[in-house]
């Protein structure tokens, strides 16, 4: 009987061990930076694929490409710097929102992302395995709830810290073009003769 009881108490002690143990934090790829109210930078953090590309969906169901291109493909993501060199504004009025940020080894083509997340969008979780992407993915989901007010900046274009003194133009632009390749195709007509 004693050791049954023995047994008994060390099972119950090494449950209550177990309890208090904390599982260690999921590093994240990309970190959520409120700026005040309803603007957000969203920065990616080390050891991440050197394309990107940025989404959100909200509440009410509006899906929305951040990082949208001429060619409509993923940007290059710099490791600490804003994605897209912006900053975003989220409408109070659309609810809480889920940022898919989607870092890949290559450039991607944005609308067959789009149409997957659509699909997807009922989903609570996602996971790269969820959708069909060329090349090394990695899916990275941050929520956000914007708030109401928040300073508004007047004289700077929107996305940038510029701010226009008066009487003289901004400071040299901190927003600059994203990498795109343009494409090797001559669209100019062909000349006179």
């Amino acid at each position: 009987m004693t050791r049954w009881m023995w047994a008994v108490t060390m099972v119950a002690l090494g449950g209550v061990g177990c309890q208090n143990e904390q599982k260690p934090a999921i590093p994240t790829r990309a970190e959520i930076k409120a700026l005040g109210g309803s603007t957000v930078e969203f920065i990616p953090k080390a050891g991440q694929h050197p394309y990107c590309m940025l989404f959100t969906v909200s509440e009410k169901g509006v899906i929305r490409q951040l990082t949208m291109t001429r060619e409509n493909r993923s940007i290059k993501c710099e490791t600490g710097k804003r994605i897209y060199n912006s900053s975003f504004r989220i409408p109070v009025e659309e609810g809480k929102i889920r940022a898919y940020v989607f870092f890949s080894d290559q450039r991607i083509q944005a609308g067959s992302v789009a149409q997957q997340l659509y699909d997807l969008r009922d989903k609570q979780r996602v996971s790269a395995m969820d959708f069909r992407l060329p090349g090394a993915v990695a899916v990275e989901m941050l929520e956000f709830t914007p708030q109401p007010g928040g300073e508004p900046v007047t004289g700077a274009v929107v996305g940038t810290t510029d701010i226009a003194t008066e009487g003289n133009a901004p400071e040299e632009s901190q927003t600059e073009e994203a990498e795109v390749e343009e494409p090797a195709q001559n669209t100019a007509p062909p000349p006179a003769q």
